[in-house]
C-alpha cells in the first residue's frame, strides 16, 4: 500500500549524479532477511529517487528497523538485492548512506558536538569543515548551546536531536531515519520533520520509519509493513 503526493520544486535542488555522496536511486528488490528461523523481511521491494521522502510504518516487530539496517548494509540479506545507485557503476556503496539509528547510538563519553564531529572526520572532512558542519547541524536541531554537554547530561529528546544532527551533518545521498521523532515533543518533532523534508527537497533520499501517523503524513509516500511483508 502506498500513498503519493507531488511536491513542487523537488527536482530543482537535486544533486548531480557525479557529486560525491550523491545517490541516483534506492532500489530494494525482493529483499528477505532472517534471524535464525525468524523471517524479519519477506520479499520486500520498493524504489526511491532523489527528492523522495518515504515513510515506513507498521506495528512493532513488523520489520521497519531491519529494512533500514538492510539498506545501510548493517544486516545481511537472505535473498534479493539492494542497489543504492551511487557512482557510474551503480554499485551498492555504504559510504553514500547516513543512518539515524533508533536509540540514538551516541557515545556517552563524548559531548554532543564530538558525536557529530567524529563521523565527519572519519569520512575525510578537514578539521575546519567538520567543525563548521557539526556546529551548523546542532544549531539546526536546536542544540546550539548544548553541544558542549556530555551525552549522559542530555535528556532523551536532546539525545535524539543530537543523533539527527549527526545524520544530517554527514550529508550523504541517502538518509535513513529510524523513529527519529519518538522521544520528541510536538515543536521539536515538527522541527525535525521540517529538516528531513528539506533534506529530500534539496535532492537527498530520505527513508524514515515511524509509528506516528502525523509524521508519516509529511512524507511523499508511505510503505506499510506487516510481519516482514509490504501490505
Amino acid at each position: 500500500m502506498g500513498r503519493h503526493s507531488e511536491r513542487g520544486g523537488r527536482t530543482s535542488g537535486a544533486r548531480a549524479d557525479d557529486e560525491p555522496g550523491a545517490a541516483r536511486i534506492v532500489d530494494v528488490h525482493d529483499v528477505s532477511v532472517s534471524y535464525g528461523d525468524v523471517a524479519a523481511l519477506r520479499g520486500v521491494s520498493f524504489s526511491a529517487a532523489p527528492g523522495d521522502f518515504v515513510a515506513v510504518t507498521g506495528h512493532s516487530g513488523a520489520g521497519k528497523t531491519t529494512l533500514v539496517n538492510a539498506i545501510a548494509g548493517i544486516v545481511g540479506l537472505a535473498s534479493g538485492a539492494i542497489d543504492l545507485g551511487a557512482g557510474r557503476d551503480r554499485s551498492r556503496d555504504p559510504a553514500a548512506v547516513a543512518i539515524i539509528p533508533q536509540g540514538n547510538g551516541l557515545a556517552s563519553v563524548l559531548t554532543a558536538y564530538e558525536n557529530v564531529l567524529a563521523p565527519l572526520r572519519a569520512r575525510g572532512c578537514s578539521p575546519a569543515e567538520a567543525a563548521e558542519r557539526a556546529t551548523a547541524a546542532l544549531a539546526s536541531v536546536g542544540l546550539g548551546e548544548s553541544g558542549t554537554h556530555l551525552v549522559e547530561e542530555l535528556s532523551g529528546g536532546q539525545q535524539q536531536r543530537a543523533a539527527v544532527a549527526r545524520g544530517l551533518a554527514i550529508d550523504a545521498g541517502v538518509l535513513l531515519a529510524d523513529e527519529p521523532t519518538s522521544e520528541l515533543d510536538h515543536d521539536n518533532r515538527e522541527r525535525i520533520l521540517d529538516l528531513l523534508r528539506a533534506r529530500a527537497d534539496a535532492g537527498g533520499i530520505v527513508v524514515m520509519t515511524t509509528h506516528d501517523p502525523e509524521a508519516a503524513e509529511r512524507a511523499d509516500r508511505v510503505i506499510v509493513l506487516d510481519d516482514g511483508l509490504v501490505v
